[in-house]
């Protein structure tokens, strides 16, 4: 489950790095307040002369008028100042970090059972009772 989500996680961060980093610029052309047209590659292509309608004489946006269509660009600029991030250890450092995690790792680990030292001994054989031979009980 962890190498799937290193995974996924890998691939997602490259594909943010690379939409960041290219450039790309979008044209759309407009008719009417409506967009006709939509490239990426290469320049908009413009209203066709055969949609224009010459029977449509009022007042509103028609085909072929030329104010009522439009070209609009939107431009992505891609960063070109990326900095690559190094990262070195001193011998110091690094066997300052081995000793910090060993001890943090080991701080938490707790016994699994009870260790009683003497589980293995047999206790010693009581020949007479002490407290009934000279008759001292605790009250």
């Amino acid at each position: 489950m962890k190498q799937i989500f290193s995974k996924i996680l890998s691939i997602f961060l490259t594909c943010t790095v690379l939409f960041t980093t290219t450039s790309f610029t979008a044209n759309m052309h407009f008719c009417c307040s409506k967009l006709v047209s939509l490239s990426v590659t290469g320049e908009a292509k413009p209203c066709d002369e055969k949609l224009q309608n010459p029977e449509n004489t009022s007042n509103k946006c028609t085909l072929g008028q030329k104010d009522c269509c439009s070209t609009d660009a939107f431009i992505n600029i891609g960063k070109d100042d990326l900095n690559k991030v190094s990262f070195e250890l001193d011998a110091q450092t690094l066997v300052f970090l081995k000793a910090f995690i060993y001890t943090y790792i080991n701080l938490f680990e707790g016994l699994e059972e009870n260790v009683v030292p003497f589980k293995n001994y047999d206790p010693p054989w009581i020949q007479k009772d002490l407290h009934v031979l000279h008759e001292t009980f605790l009250i």
